[in-house]
């Protein structure tokens, strides 16, 4: 919870008990009038303080008529009936104001929850760059401020701060966070990176090509906030709403007190001042919404807080709203669809074991720490079975290779094989395919692939009922992408995606045509 919500929620809370023990006190001890409205003065400033100061400063901006001026009207006004009428009523306009506040805290508080899921994308922006510095040491500086050209480091285990082109070093690179795609990518001399991916293996010198506001972990973020700060049509319309029927209860309001006096005068009769003010004053009390005003935001608490707790992120109330006229679903896969962790799926042997094969390429991947290998080191994970690992090397770009009990075992992709000159077989399947040979022989692959999640195709299969289009969007390959929409039997799906950039502006306005979406 931030410090202005609690702030708010102990104001609330202080409040309401400020206004049950002034409840109990007038019920049961004499108090002095005047005391009595002076304590629910300062009760009412304590609830509703906040709203006054946004009525008058509307009123001084020549912007009055809102749901704050509303609220002030309408409670003053309260305030101001139990005084003409020596009731010392005054429960009326603190409980107004209190329910007011309490109903715009809970919509604040749940969509707050909600969208501290996505604060962990902050991280992407890494708080510092190193650059190297005289005598080859590494100073860390403000990633705003390196220059286009600038040269960094980028070390194990660090996110990239600027986009850039690598100019020394090769390694993977996680880019899981800006694209989805479940597969490191690898980085080496003269490929261009993005700001945001995770440097898993050796240390890259990068050289700058764009300014850290223009990166692509920046572009992201400032979507994220853009698409934070729209309101629903509904939470919008209580603020039009106001404007227009704010002026026409006052106006009335001031017409009610003064003109049937006037005509009466006119008329030879009493005007009876005191009585139509006093039916003025109940006139703007009754005309206040409270039951509009409240329902709004309770009703959006109730829908983020609800889908919230059965793990659905909904990033604003605009985005609750559009859902009752969607016709289309977009699903990111890496996560969403699938587990994103990856996992051996299928293992195909030649002229050895499958058994064998896994436990050969486990113990040829023990020192790795890529995320492949360990893939492989899971589904084999008897590591102390006596066998002796020697002359352990690591192949950038290509994979593994060791001698396990005498035999050199290889293990990695085709080019590899190539080099050894090892008759390999490609596989159908869908994934990252090690390859492995004993001796420079080919001894079969195994299948790397991120699985999909259990529930994916039964969720796929309940959305067609309704009906609705499904799509698929992923950072990840053509051949990845097309294998989890055939297997789940998606309708439509995009491949190779970053999120500032999924589609031209024509495919833009299509996907919010589908969606049923206005282009504005």
């Amino acid at each position: 919870m931030s410090r202005t919500l609690r702030k708010k929620l102990i104001r609330i809370i202080a409040a309401a008990v400020f206004t049950v023990c002034l409840i109990l006190l007038k019920k049961f001890a004499q108090v002095n009038p005047y005391v009595l409205l002076a304590l629910y003065i300062a009760d009412y400033i304590l609830i509703g303080y906040d709203i006054l100061i946004k009525a008058f400063k509307g009123i001084l901006n020549r912007q009055p008529f809102d749901e704050n001026l509303l609220m002030a009207v309408a409670t003053l006004g309260a305030f101001a009936l139990a005084i003409i009428t020596k009731s010392g009523d005054y429960n009326e306009a603190i409980a107004v104001m209190l329910f007011y506040q309490v109903g715009e805290w809970f919509e604040k508080f749940a969509v707050g929850k909600s969208r501290k899921s996505i604060t962990d994308l902050m991280d992407i922006c890494p708080d510092y760059a190193n650059i190297e510095a005289e005598g080859g040491t590494l100073e860390k500086v403000d990633p705003e401020e390196l220059e286009i050209g600038s040269v960094i480091v980028v070390m194990q285990g660090e996110r990239i701060p600027v986009d850039g082109v690598v100019i020394e070093g090769n390694s993977m690179l996680d880019t899981s966070a800006l694209t989805g795609e479940s597969v490191p990518r690898e980085a080496k001399e003269g490929d261009e990176v993005l700001s945001g991916c995770i440097n898993t293996g050796a240390i890259l010198k990068i050289r700058t090509t764009k300014e850290f506001s223009d990166s692509t972990a920046s572009k992201i973020l400032e979507l994220i906030e853009d698409a934070s700060s729209r309101k629903s049509k509904s939470e919008n319309f209580i603020t039009k709403f106001a404007r227009v029927y704010t002026p026409v209860v006052v106006i009335s309001a001031l017409a009610l007190a003064v003109i049937p006096p006037l005509v009466s005068m006119l008329a030879g009769a009493s005007p009876r001042w005191g009585e139509w003010i006093y039916r003025a004053l109940t006139f703007l009390v009754i005309s206040c919404p409270c039951a509009l005003v409240i329902s709004i935001p309770l009703s959006f608490f109730a829908g983020i807080g609800g889908a919230g707790r059965r793990g659905i992120l909904i990033k604003g109330s605009n985005y609750l709203e559009i859902l009752s006229d969607t016709k289309t679903v977009v699903f990111d896969k890496t996560g969403t669809l699938t587990k994103g962790t990856f996992e051996v799926s299928v293992v195909h042997p030649h002229d050895i074991e499958e058994e064998m094969l896994l436990h050969l390429a486990s113990h040829a991947e023990r020192y790795s720490s890529h995320p492949i290998s360990e893939s492989v080191k899971r589904a084999f994970p008897d590591a102390a079975d006596g066998c002796t690992v020697d002359d352990y090397e690591e192949l950038p770009g290509l994979g593994v290779k060791a001698s396990i009990n005498g035999k050199t075992v290889a293990v990695g992709n085709s080019k590899l094989m190539k080099s050894l000159g090892a008759d390999y077989h490609e596989c159908s399947h869908t994934g990252t395919i090690l390859h492995v040979a004993i001796d420079g022989a080919y001894a079969g692959h195994i299948v790397i692939s991120d699985v999909l999640k259990p529930s994916s195709a039964k969720a796929i299969a309940e959305l067609k009922k309704l009906p609705a289009q499904t799509v698929m969007l992923t950072g990840d390959t053509e051949n990845v992408a097309k294998s989890v929409a055939d297997e789940l039997g998606i309708d439509e799906y995009k491949s190779g995606l970053l999120p500032q950039d999924n589609f031209g502006e024509k495919e833009q306005k299509r996907n919010r045509r589908l969606c049923g979406r206005r282009n504005k």
